[in-house]
């Protein structure tokens, strides 16, 4: 870890927030000071700044008595996020269209023809771009040239829209319908048609909310009924 006491508590806000969003710290699972400090080999006080940061981005909630633990958003929560993200990643990639340089589009379109090996590798799998330089939306989010849009979508919403992505995902062929829709979406960015571009993103964000609903109906089927008490006699 880089020396000072800013670059160790990004690093290791980092590094949580990587085991939050990728399932090795679970949802609901307490996040103990003490236990990360030593894990770390550092003081208490960068761990206590990155989990306040955590829970700024919505990632760990605190409960009294309690103490910190990983978020566990409802599926209200998680379908509210995606109505605002329609409207948000709508914008931005209209914005994009217009704003992003030739330099910054065949960035897009080589980084996007670059997952289209992971899709082919296995069709009906997941989509998860979890490296962040790797991930399509965030290079639009960034292509916007609206700071405010970018941070706002960068550092509030994706961190905990990636729970999100990790749950709709598992809806089988769903991976690669979201590529196809990424495609599309860059061929009209790189038309510089800054309409179609917002159309086919609300569009693709409008299929990522029912995949959720789908992933979420499945979960809910999946858990064991609850036994209803018999009657007393």
């Amino acid at each position: 870890m880089p020396t000072g006491r800013s670059g160790i508590g990004d690093k290791l806000y980092e590094a949580l927030t990587s085991a939050i969003v990728t399932g090795e710290i679970a949802p609901g699972e307490k996040l103990s000071e003490p236990a990360i400090a030593r894990r770390h080999g550092i003081s208490r006080a960068p761990v206590r700044e990155a989990i306040r940061r955590l829970q700024e981005r919505g990632l760990v909630t605190y409960v009294a008595n309690q103490g910190a633990r990983v978020a566990e958003p409802s599926a209200a929560e998680f379908l509210a996020l995606l109505d605002v993200r329609e409207a948000t990643e709508g914008m931005a990639a209209r914005l994009a269209a217009e704003s992003m340089n030739d330099e910054e589009i065949a960035a897009l379109e080589a980084l996007v023809q670059g997952h289209r090996g992971e899709i082919e590798r296995n069709p009906t799998g997941a989509y998860l771009q979890d490296e962040p330089e790797a991930d399509f939306h965030r290079r639009i989010a960034k292509g916007s040239g609206n700071p405010i849009l970018a941070e706002l979508l960068c550092e509030q919403f994706y961190p905990r829209l990636r729970l999100c992505r990790r749950l709709h995902s598992t809806v089988p062929g769903r991976g690669r319908e979201a590529w196809q829709e990424h495609l599309r979406i860059t061929e009209a960015i790189s038309r510089r048609d800054g309409e179609l571009a917002e159309i086919l993103m609300r569009r693709h964000i409008r299929a990522a909310r029912m995949a959720l609903q789908t992933a979420l109906a499945s979960v809910e089927t999946a858990r064991p009924a609850k036994r209803r008490r018999s009657p007393s006699p």
